[in-house]
């Protein structure tokens, strides 16, 4: 039986208007889309320090209870725990379908808004620096984000993303991309009628994608290529998220810059 969820159940993310980057933002929305799918309740608390004050260094984390869990798969898991789950009517076969396009969004999708933030030398100094440190004073604001910048790119070079051309991670999201609309063809979420923790996360990076003004258009352009996926994006918008109450957790302000709905 599932256990009650505490009504001051809260998830943690950045500040959302001055600091919040692509990649914590798509991750942020794709929990706070898990949850709603899963009818949870949580209050969004927007904090300077939300990278450190989380388990993992990583964000978004939730509070509920006495608990604090952090990313995605583990908060699926914790809410699984309590007898809540998405995923439960899928097959072995279907569960493990689905943990390969998650590994494949993970690996491409977020991969690819890292590099975009931390590795593109514009993006970098126009938009990255000065929104990742923008709640420090200097030199603080520098030096952390000089910290974070070097803990990335180690990270692209480990996995060898480091040599890689814009052109080329734009092609890489493409190829993401058109494997995901030939995943859900003309079914309303990927494995037809209900959602999974999949279309949470595949949510959660497409919007923010689409919805993100970043130096050019060229990545949200990779995504509105493909007709079916921007579909998808205004259902779970429109379904899980609008009317909701108008408080932090709706998406209203981050779609103000160039909604999916106009």
């Amino acid at each position: 039986a599932a256990e009650p969820w505490p009504e001051n159940a809260a998830l943690y993310q950045q500040l959302k208007e001055e600091q919040i980057l692509l990649s914590d933002n798509a991750s942020s929305l794709a929990v706070q889309a898990f949850l709603q799918m899963c009818n949870l309740p949580i209050r969004v608390i927007c904090r300077a320090n939300a990278e450190y004050m989380s388990p993992s260094g990583k964000v978004p984390f939730i509070h509920v209870g006495n608990q604090v869990v952090s990313e995605l798969g583990p908060i699926v898991q914790f809410v699984k725990a309590k007898g809540h789950s998405l995923s439960d009517g899928l097959d072995e076969v279907q569960k493990a379908e689905m943990k390969a396009y998650m590994e494949l969004v993970n690996n491409m999708l977020l991969t690819a808004e890292l590099y975009l933030q931390w590795c593109d030398d514009v993006t970098v100094e126009e938009i990255t620096h000065p929104r990742y440190g923008s709640p420090y004073p200097w030199p603080l604001n520098r030096i952390l984000s000089y910290q974070k910048q070097w803990e990335v790119r180690r990270k692209m070079k480990a996995i060898g993303w480091a040599g890689k051309t814009l052109e080329q991670v734009l092609e890489d999201v493409d190829q993401c991309c058109h494997a995901l609309s030939q995943r859900l063809g003309t079914q309303p979420y990927f494995f037809n009628k209900q959602p999974t923790e999949l279309d949470a996360l595949v949510f959660g990076h497409l919007f923010t994608i689409l919805t993100t003004q970043l130096i050019t258009d060229e990545l949200s352009e990779k995504v509105k290529n493909y007709s079916n996926l921007t579909a998808f994006c205004r259902r779970i918008e429109q379904q899980y998220f609008e009317g909701h109450e108008k408080d932090s957790s709706t998406l209203a302000a981050q779609s103000s810059k160039r909604s999916l709905l106009r």
